[in-house]
């Protein structure tokens, strides 16, 4: 009997479906509006303890990703330290000066380097940890509402056509934005980098997650969407080749022309000019091409990064200068023209003069 009655009661406060938290306050207390109290505030304390979770989750999440993009940072700033210990070995006594402003140069440029990777692996991993936040906690907070019996049928079929209008009309931006997070995870090119996009060819003046500013040799800036970026050639990075083809006339010594282009080379590769620095001795491949006026001969020099044109126009400079010294002539098209003129007085005959070009 008293069990029926204790039985009737705890279905008088909790309910024939009671809760566990009910139960409990019931069996413990014996008071009903105690129970009823308790049993009230299960969804709310059910919320709580989800939004607690969901906190835990995100911290987790955080501190993985922190993980991450400091394995991130440690690696690239390994990586630029070993290239920072590489020393170039040479026994020019010249280019002794001219090789400690180059380790100079290049260890403030690549301190540089670390910072930026640095900077734009904490941003990357910035944008990480607010996309992870927001997906949880929208999550959590719908499981939340859930619990107050909120119908959520409604506001996710909402949601989910907003997104779907979204997806078909922000899917380029959407797009942008994923290409330059992988562009920043991967670190393809950076401020001051010289690359060529495609359509856009030039110096980068800043990196966004949606956009890539590229300003090119006449001074226009181009916006080039993250997204539109198929390849990048990056012709700032690690060092670089300056190839020039030198034109001959045909009946010009080969092999005299290539001693000049040779030594003029190696004039610049034992200068060592800041701007053109030569990290290694000039190579003069050969013969590349027979043209129609000219035969074509190449040389090739290693600079440091983004020095290659302005080696290549020294290098054009002292070959042209050279060339003249020894008498070689640099080659220019030439033509034979025969003009036919025909005389008023006499119809019949002509007279050719011989013009050359």
């Amino acid at each position: 009997m008293i069990i029926t009655v204790l039985a009737a009661s705890l279905v008088e406060a909790c309910g024939e479906s009671s809760g566990f938290l009910c139960e409990l306050a019931f069996n413990v207390t014996g008071n009903e509006t105690f129970a009823e109290i308790v049993d009230s505030l299960v969804p709310a304390i059910n919320a709580l303890v989800i939004l607690l979770i969901a906190w835990v989750i995100n911290r987790i999440s955080g501190r993985t990703i922190d993980r991450a993009i400091e394995q991130i940072v440690e690696l690239r700033s390994r990586k630029l330290e070993e290239s920072k210990q590489e020393v170039i070995k040479d026994d020019k006594p010249k280019r002794f000066e001219a090789l400690q402003a180059l380790a100079l140069r290049r260890e403030e440029r690549q301190t540089v380097q670390i910072e930026r990777s640095k900077q734009r692996a904490h941003t990357l991993g910035s944008v990480l940890r607010s996309i992870a936040t927001i997906a949880i906690y929208f999550v959590a907070t719908a499981m939340a509402l859930g619990e107050f019996n909120v119908n959520l049928g409604p506001l996710i079929a909402g949601a989910g056509i907003v997104g779907v209008a979204l997806g078909f009309g922000a899917q380029s931006l959407v797009k942008d934005f994923l290409s330059g997070i992988f562009m920043l995870i991967e670190d393809q090119y950076g401020v001051g980098d010289i690359v060529d996009l495609g359509e856009a060819a030039g110096k980068v003046e800043a990196v966004n997650l949606r956009t890539t500013l590229v300003r090119d040799g006449h001074g226009t800036l181009w916006h080039v969407p993250n997204g539109e970026i198929r390849r990048v050639a990056n012709k700032s990075q690690q060092w670089a080749r300056a190839i020039l083809d030198v034109d001959v006339a045909y009946d010009t010594d080969v092999e005299h022309a290539m001693e000049v282009i040779k030594r003029a080379a190696d004039g610049l590769w034992e200068e060592a000019l800041p701007n053109a620095t030569v990290l290694e001795e000039p190579q003069v491949y050969g013969i590349q091409n027979f043209g129609a006026d000219a035969v074509t001969l190449r040389v090739g020099v290693k600079v440091e990064p983004a020095e290659q044109f302005a080696a290549a126009r020294e290098l054009r400079a002292r070959i042209k200068y050279a060339f003249d010294r020894e008498g070689i002539e640099i080659p220019f098209p030439q033509r034979t023209v025969w003009m036919h003129q025909v005389s008023p007085s006499k119809p019949q005959s002509t007279t050719q003069d011989r013009a050359s070009d």
